[in-house]
């Protein structure tokens, strides 16, 4: 059998491991207590009927328990889940707590009350940018920097060992054999390969200059015929002049351009001088008003 008066006697006197003894008064760290404070009504073990209200994730839940299920610990409460709404809830609370003492109908109300305060100022103060106060971690900061100046010092004893290293190796301290890491290995290569291109470049002689064919074919057969045997005579003065100029340019700048070059301007003198000879055989014939007979000229 439970008997309350008894366990209050045993709590209260000698000892609960849910209370919190300061100057201003005796407090409850149980989370089923209705009002946080160490008294016979509001203790949660020393009542057999008691009721409370709980937060879980922003939810809030009616906690009951009753003499008949003392005896079953894993059913002990017995939870119903309040709406958002406040007026709601505390219908709800008035429903399910309606032949209970009014000491805790009136403070589950007035916890429901605090609860949904609470829970409007943290909805308010979320949605506020508030500046977040960080420490700066002493001992991690020196721990750092220390860690940085062995590292400097490493490092530079490690180039400083390098170089002596290829010093002695380049002044043949080490004779004929030695053997050297692939990594340093490959690295040399590396920097003589690098240096090798850098003279390459400077020593660069100057850029070759070539001469290409233009324009293939300035007018078409009809249109010589047009202009007439006098046209034709001057389109082939023309390209003479210039088969001349391109000659002595090609005397001037021979000296410079390659023999591939050579071969290839060789090949054009010959396309060109082809072409002339294949545009050279034109038939005109010139009319007179007075004498009926014809001209003919063939180039």
């Amino acid at each position: 059998m439970q008997h309350d008066e008894v366990i209050w006697q045993v709590i209260r006197h000698n000892h609960c491991s849910f209370m919190a003894k300061i100057t201003t008064g005796n407090f409850c760290r149980n989370p089923y207590n209705i009002t946080g404070v160490c008294n016979r009504s509001s203790c949660p073990l020393a009542n057999s009927r008691y009721a409370t209200i709980r937060d879980h994730d922003g939810v809030f839940y009616l906690y009951m328990k009753t003499i008949e299920r003392a005896h079953k610990p894993n059913e002990l409460w017995e939870r119903v889940k309040l709406p958002r709404n406040y007026e709601k809830a505390l219908e709800i609370i008035d429903k399910h707590l309606m032949y209970w003492p009014k000491f805790l109908v009136h403070k589950a109300k007035q916890r429901l009350t605090k609860m949904t305060q609470m829970r409007i100022r943290m909805r308010k103060l979320a949605l506020k940018t508030r500046e977040k106060i960080m420490t700066t971690p002493r001992k991690e900061i020196k721990r750092e920097s220390r860690r940085e100046k062995k590292a400097e010092t490493a490092a530079e004893l490690d180039k400083s060992i390098e170089k002596e290293l290829l010093e002695r190796l380049n002044g043949g301290l080490y004779g004929d054999i030695h053997n050297i890491l692939p990594e340093h290995f490959n690295k040399i290569l590396d920097e003589n390969e690098l240096h090798a291109v850098s003279e390459d470049e400077e020593y660069e002689e100057e850029p070759e200059i070539e001469y290409v064919q233009g324009y293939d074919d300035l007018e078409e057969e009809d249109d010589i015929e047009d202009f007439g045997g006098f046209a034709i005579d001057k389109y082939l003065k023309n390209n003479d002049d210039a088969s001349e100029d391109e000659e002595e340019m090609d005397s001037v700048d021979g000296k410079r351009v390659k023999r591939r070059s050579e071969s290839a301007h060789q090949k054009m003198k010959e396309d060109e001088r082809r072409k002339l000879k294949k545009k050279a055989k034109v038939l005109v014939e010139v009319e007179h008003e007075d004498a009926s007979e014809r001209q003919r000229a063939t180039f």
